[in-house]
């Protein structure tokens, strides 16, 4: 199964095999860019352009793989999480969870893809379950799965991108040596246009906080210092084809103001919480290889600092350029968790 991720700059897929003895592989992974106004605020715009992009993106990667994952944004999702009696048949947990969807979304059901998932025992009440339940404006779950099969896509699951980030966050997180239940971890995804925080704790949910700053911002940058077109800005800055003084003019500036909004955002965590520190902070997105960045935002919070790879410690396959791969592997952190659905119970 595929792992698609739809943003408003582009398209990212990867594919990930398992070998005889359960270990992941990276079959395939790739990036295409898309035009600004394609997609706004998690709505397609432009149907067509996109799903067009999509082919050459599923041209690019080689892949002969046609079910997908897919993700909705965490805004176009509303989630609640409820207590039920344990020990329920099928079709009675389904009654009762559209009877509970119905307190907490304001549209018509019939109007609604709603879907749900038991959590495991409530901590509060013997012998009741803890269920998620989650729920979408159809229109909205019909668009993204149209887009797959307008390119010859199957899609078998729609998730949430947050959720999908946090899958492959904690693959990391517990592979790491000092590893411990109660680490506290702030994840950091840089998009195009926003900047998304998760800070979570043994795949908990402390807080989560969205921020209007992110890489597109660079490249207005670039195209007010350089008088360069926003296409040919985007260009120059994936491929560094800039300037001399750009890393102490343009980038350098950037790369401050990404460690205060990175600093402002932990602030409010600690005065909305009871927590006032974390074990790690963990960068992913298109930004967050920006050279100096983990070392900036370490002395600025004080806290720990590296850059997510979530193909780390999986095998490469020989298809896959590695050099490009590790230079754009943190913008596969979606993408990577949505992949990972295949493997999930």
């Amino acid at each position: 199964m595929l792992g698609l991720d739809v943003s408003a700059s582009s398209v990212k897929l990867v594919e990930l095999g398992q070998d005889k003895s359960g270990n992941l592989i990276l079959e395939c992974c790739a990036i295409v860019p898309l035009e600004r106004g394609w997609i706004n605020d998690g709505n397609i715009e432009k149907f067509d352009e996109v799903a067009e992009a999509l082919r050459r993106l599923i041209k690019k990667s080689g892949t002969k793989t046609k079910n997908v994952a897919m993700a909705l944004p965490p805004s176009a999702v509303i989630t609640k999480k409820i207590v039920l009696p344990g020990g329920m048949t099928d079709h009675d947990l389904e009654m009762q969870v559209e009877s509970e969807a119905n307190q907490y979304i304001p549209f018509p059901l019939d109007e609604v893809s709603l879907d749900f998932c038991i959590l495991g025992p409530s901590a509060n009440a013997t012998g009741d379950v803890d269920v998620l339940i989650a729920a979408s404006r159809r229109e909205k779950v019909q668009d993204l799965q149209g887009l797959a099969e307008a390119a010859g896509l199957k899609p078998v699951i729609v998730d949430v991108k947050s959720y999908a980030s946090r899958l492959a966050a904690s693959r990391l997180i517990a592979g790491m040596p000092d590893h411990s239940a109660e680490r506290i971890v702030a994840l950091f995804e840089v998009g195009s246009l926003t900047t998304s925080m998760q800070v979570i704790r043994n795949d908990e949910v402390l807080y989560d906080r969205d921020q209007a700053f992110g890489g597109a911002q660079l490249t207005q940058l670039i195209v007010r210092q350089y008088g360069f077109s926003p296409e040919e800005a985007e260009t120059k800055k994936c491929s560094g084809d800039l300037p001399e003084d750009y890393r102490s003019t343009v980038l350098q500036p950037f790369i401050e103001s990404l460690v205060q909004e990175i600093g402002r955002a932990l602030q409010f965590f600690f005065t909305s919480t009871t927590h006032n520190k974390v074990d790690l902070v963990m960068l992913a997105g298109g930004s967050a290889s920006l050279p100096g960045l983990t070392a900036m935002v370490t002395k600025q919070s004080g806290f720990a600092c590296l850059v997510a790879n979530p193909f780390e410690g999986m095998r490469i396959a020989e298809s896959v350029g590695q050099k490009k791969m590790l230079l754009e592997a943190p913008s596969y952190l979606t993408a990577c968790g949505l992949a990972l659905r295949r493997f999930s119970k």
